[in-house]
């Protein structure tokens, strides 16, 4: 028996429908029903037809720019409904969209375009003056468009000249092989430099519907979207996931911890994903626990662990038991825990429909009984086609036998749900123990002074390993180095506790709130320290 059998949340057959062919659906279903809000300036409105018309007009505004099948369409836009319909028109055409972070400086983009080889680039007009000047040294990038969304006159100027076939109009969409590539993601590149993860229609369609039905999603849901959109989870999970089931998905451009809860406890709200980041705000606000969350049917938690203090903290503050899952970029979503039943604290929950887990020894690839802490392995329609030409790359990340190494560390337990115990590339070997960060880490957040924490391993010459926490305290608490070592001392063994204690004034953190820990690695492992 290889991995724990797919399908944990129900017994059917995954065959997916088109993410394309379900959105065209809901429009001929719900073509008046608002398909997307934006809930600050500019506000705009789209119905599912208007988003439809405006999608195809899009997608004739890109043809007449020369974009063909299998091309690179990429997007550094802030969140607005240009970034959605380019992307929406880029994937119909059966090119390729590529999200890229707004904060990537020009050195990293010029990589990002020069890789992909994009033909058509859509950037901010805010960004012209540092962007302009690497442009002529891409000699496959065609053209770059940049565009102001606090005007979207200017994009529907620009567009206007495209013809608008009926939905669903012969020889309009272009037909694309489940297999072929609908999305380059890169990856955040913590060895060596990122890497263009080929997202396919296929991997999308699975995903969507295995999420579909393992959360329950309905046409009557309104998502409440705070999450950035040139990232999996906002993208895929959250927008596509509202878009496939025929849902509302109201946009804030920016989160705000207060407005967030105002819409939360409207009563207009069904659905809310986020990161923990954003979830521990919520719980900072002083007046949290005055809002009323209780017609808000699912909250999910994702793209980095969800400490154990948010997980209570919500419950306390709420009255709602968040839901966590495990994804990754490679892979969309590959666990739940459930919609109904047990929400497991410090577990990601069981397998997706279609999707297979198991744990392996990581030197001899063997497959780990329950309970014994190994590297994940993942196997379904979800898992990604490969990294943009890189062959090399995309076969390391594969066991002989066509399972994906996700680099992830954890454990089955007999039931079941699958518990993560951090990256492997995280883990630390003190003494020649193993030390897993997480469990650190969820001590250390216990003590009243400590906001956040990152445990990282630092060269040593003693133990090769140094257990070294990354602390920042709450506001006005003070605590040294040594009360917070006996501390874990108290409640570890003393080889998992720190050995060293550093206070900074934040962690750094990527655009989705997950601490970067090869970042604190570079910065705080320094001779000496």
């Amino acid at each position: 028996m290889i991995g724990y059998p797919s399908g944990s949340h129900s017994g059917g057959k995954i065959s997916p429908m088109s993410f394309l062919d379900s959105f065209v659906e809901n429009v001929r279903k719900y073509p008046d029903k608002v398909a997307l809000e934006f809930l600050d300036p500019p506000l705009q409105r789209l119905t599912y037809a208007e988003l439809e018309e405006q999608v195809n007009r899009t997608a004739r505004y890109l043809q007449s720019r020369g974009v063909q099948r299998g091309d690179r369409v990429a997007l550094q836009l802030s969140k607005c409904i240009e970034f959605i319909l380019l992307h929406l028109a880029t994937v119909r055409l059966g090119a390729i969209s590529l999200p890229l972070n707004l904060a990537y400086p020009p050195d990293e983009l010029k990589y990002f375009l020069e890789d992909s080889a994009a033909k058509l680039f859509f950037a901010l007009e805010t960004s012209k003056e540092k962007i302009q000047p690497n442009l002529s040294q891409l000699p496959e990038l065609k053209e770059c468009v940049f565009l102001n969304p606090s005007s979207p006159e200017e994009f529907d100027s620009l567009i206007a000249g495209s013809q608008t076939p009926s939905v669903g109009a012969p020889g309009y969409s272009i037909a694309s092989d489940f297999n072929d590539t609908a999305v380059i993601i890169y990856t955040s590149g913590t060895t060596g430099r990122p890497k263009g993860a080929e997202i396919t229609h296929g991997n999308l369609a699975s995903n969507l519907q295995s999420l579909h039905e393992a959360w329950g999603w309905t046409p009557d849901d309104v998502l409440l979207h705070v999450l950035p959109i040139f990232h999996v989870h906002g993208l895929f999970v959250a927008l596509h996931g509202a878009l496939r089931a025929g849902a509302t998905t109201l946009l804030m451009r920016e989160f705000d911890a207060q407005r967030t809860l105002d819409f939360l406890s409207s009563g207009r709200c069904t659905v809310f994903m986020a990161v923990p980041t954003i979830h521990k705000r919520l719980l900072d606000l002083p007046n949290a626990n005055q809002f009323d969350l209780s017609r808000v049917r699912l909250i999910t938690s994702g793209s980095d662990r969800l400490p154990d203090e948010t997980f209570k903290g919500f419950q306390q503050t709420f009255g709602y038991t968040l839901l966590e899952r495990y994804g990754m970029t490679e892979t969309g979503m590959n666990c739940s825990n459930p919609l109904n039943g047990e929400r497991r604290i410090g577990s990601v929950g069981l397998p997706l429909p279609g999707v297979d887990v198991r744990i392996v020894n990581a030197e001899t690839r063997a497959v780990l009984p329950v309970g014994e802490i190994g590297e994940v392995e993942i196997r379904g329609p979800n898992v990604f086609k490969g990294y943009w030409r890189q062959p090399e790359k995309t076969a390391e990340s594969f066991s002989p036998d066509g399972w994906f190494k996700t680099g992830d560390l954890g454990y089955l337990e007999p039931d079941g749900y699958v518990t993560l115990c951090g990256r492997s590339k995280d883990l630390i070997i003190s003494g020649g123990l193993n030390v897993y960060p997480p469990e650190v880490e969820r001590v250390l957040v216990e003590h009243a002074a400590v906001s956040a924490c990152a445990v990282i391993g630092c060269p040593d010459a003693e133990w090769g390993e140094k257990v070294t926490a990354v602390v920042t305290l709450t506001e006005g608490a003070s605590v040294s180095g040594e009360e917070l070592i006996r501390f874990c001392r108290e409640r570890l063994a003393p080889y998992k506790s720190p050995k060293s204690i550093v206070f900074r004034e934040s962690l750094p953190r990527n655009a989705m709130g997950k601490i970067q820990k090869a970042q604190l690695r570079n910065e705080v492992c320094q001779p000496g320290c």
